[in-house]
């Protein structure tokens, strides 16, 4: 692994929208990692084998046992301790037993690491310029909140409203391109703490200053802001919040003001604390020694995009899903199989080694269906199993995509149980070991709301009579022995 590269992965469960918050820290990171000089890439719930991986969102959930097979650190942006963000105990032990980098002190203590965390601020992201800002006095939205909503935060809120101003609150969920051009018709966004820990949000606030909108932010006592944005924001007390909007905010020197302060924070510069972070980490893996010998997954996803299982062997025909490895089990497969992967790092496949096998909504779409089967059977040890939804052929939806190439019912997995020799098995077959019927939703349903089938398979030895009556069914007798003395 060269030293100069590094992997952002965001951790998103599927569809959980979220998660797209933490690409604005992430494109920040890698800023500042590209000026000094580290090839970066960004990617959603994959690892790179070959990187170092500075994990965001981990608190959504992460399996700890990928540290043993990828270099992580976890950058975290919650509010911890007493009065914040209410996270999983497997987060914070995750984080007392990994590399961390961490935006406030203040969270480390929550984890038992004070002292010994590298601390990052975020700062100007001259990226986020454009060349033309329209002028503040000119905008056309008053004041604009994004982010979750609590009771604290909606008082606050109905201050700046009895100030005379008008608040448009951004629907939560929206991120990226969308809300950054309603942070740009904004004359100004309003920051308020959720949490009684009042910790300051800078992950947003820099994201909008940089963005050329002015911030105005609730500070308590216990609000700590790093120095970049003590002259760079506008500071309100929690009771003064309508006696600024009614003053200040609505002065004809707002706009002036707000163009000063927006000037200052372009003039601050935290490269060096990424310097100092990065080195940090670098002298923290430098000494260790990954293992060499290929990795033998137990797990396998046939699939990859959305779906991606972190932990398992992620295959896919396709490169824009973005797989561990261009596999493609339709074709006839030599095993043992050795093949490298930039995710997933050297990786051997051997037969009667897998656990289990996934197949979500895949087996519509493979054109040599019985050789996918034949491998897959191959692969797995006795009493392993796979799992399969496919669409139900008479569900409205079954034919709907045009890449299918077929629908399933009830008979569709007689030749892979009680028919196995049409297939030229003679050794094992697999075995049902249930199977349902989904509604469009992927909830157990009836038959006459079936969209999809979930159908789960075993991989058993064939017993003497079965091996018998396969080799009677065949073309030829399945094997005969030399007899050469």
């Amino acid at each position: 692994m060269s030293q100069s590269q590094i992997h952002l992965c965001i951790i998103q469960p599927v569809g959980y929208v979220p998660s797209l918050g933490f690409l604005d820290q992430a494109r920040y990171f890698r800023y500042q990692f590209r000026r000094l000089g580290a090839e970066v890439t960004i990617g959603k719930n994959r690892l790179r084998h070959d990187a170092i991986n500075f994990v965001f969102g981990a608190h959504a959930g992460f399996d700890p046992n990928l540290t043993q097979r990828y270099r992580c650190v976890f950058v975290n942006l919650e509010q911890l301790g007493e009065h914040g963000a209410q996270v999983l105990p497997d987060y914070l032990h995750l984080l007392s037993t990994s590399p961390v980098v961490d935006y406030d002190a203040r969270n480390a203590s929550a984890y038992g690491k004070s002292g010994c965390v590298p601390i990052v601020s975020f700062a100007c992201a001259p990226y986020l310029a454009t060349d033309v800002i329209q002028p503040i006095e000119e905008r056309s939205n008053d004041v604009l909140f994004f982010g979750g909503m609590n009771e604290r935060r909606f008082q606050l809120l109905r201050e700046v409203e009895a100030a005379g101003c008008k608040v448009s609150v951004l629907p939560f969920g929206i991120f990226g391109a969308e809300r950054d051009e309603e942070i740009r018709r904004a004359k100004a966004v309003f920051n308020c703490h959720y949490y009684d820990s009042a910790r300051f949000e800078q992950a947003r606030v820099f994201q909008c200053l940089s963005l050329g909108t002015p911030v105005v932010s609730e500070r308590t006592p216990v609000t700590d802001a790093p120095s970049q944005f003590e002259d760079s924001v506008f500071w309100v007390g929690s009771d003064s919040v309508r006696t600024f909007f009614q003053n200040e905010f609505r002065a004809p020197s707002f706009a002036d003001a707000a163009r000063a302060r927006l000037n200052a924070f372009a003039a601050h510069d935290v490269l060096d604390q990424y310097a100092s972070m990065l080195e940090n980490v670098m002298g923290h893996f430098a000494p260790l020694k990954m293992s060499s010998a290929p990795w033998q997954p137990q797990r396998l996803q046939i699939g990859s995009g959305k779906d991606y299982m972190a932990g398992w062997l992620n295959l896919d025909i396709l490169p824009r899903a973005e797989p561990d490895l261009l596999l493609d089990l339709s074709a006839p497969l030599s095993l043992p199989l050795r093949l490298e992967s930039a995710l997933a790092g050297p990786v051997e496949l051997r037969a009667d080694a897998l656990d289990f096998i996934y197949a979500n909504n895949v087996l519509e779409h493979v054109g040599d269906l019985p050789q996918l089967m034949t491998n897959c059977l191959r692969l797995l040890r006795t009493g392993g199993q796979m799992l399969i939804e496919v669409p139900y052929e008479k569900a409205p939806s079954a034919w709907q995509d045009p890449t299918h190439v077929r629908a399933f019912n009830e008979n569709s997995w007689i030749y892979y149980g009680e028919w196995f020799w049409y297939l030229g098995w003679i050794e094992s077959r697999f075995s049902i070991v249930a199977q349902e019927y989904l509604d469009e939703k992927l909830a157990v349903t009836h038959i006459e709301h079936a969209h999809f089938m979930r159908v789960r398979l075993e991989k058993v030895a064939t017993t003497a009579k079965e091996r018998s009556t396969a080799r009677s069914m065949r073309p030829d007798f399945g094997g005969i022995p030399e007899d050469v003395i």
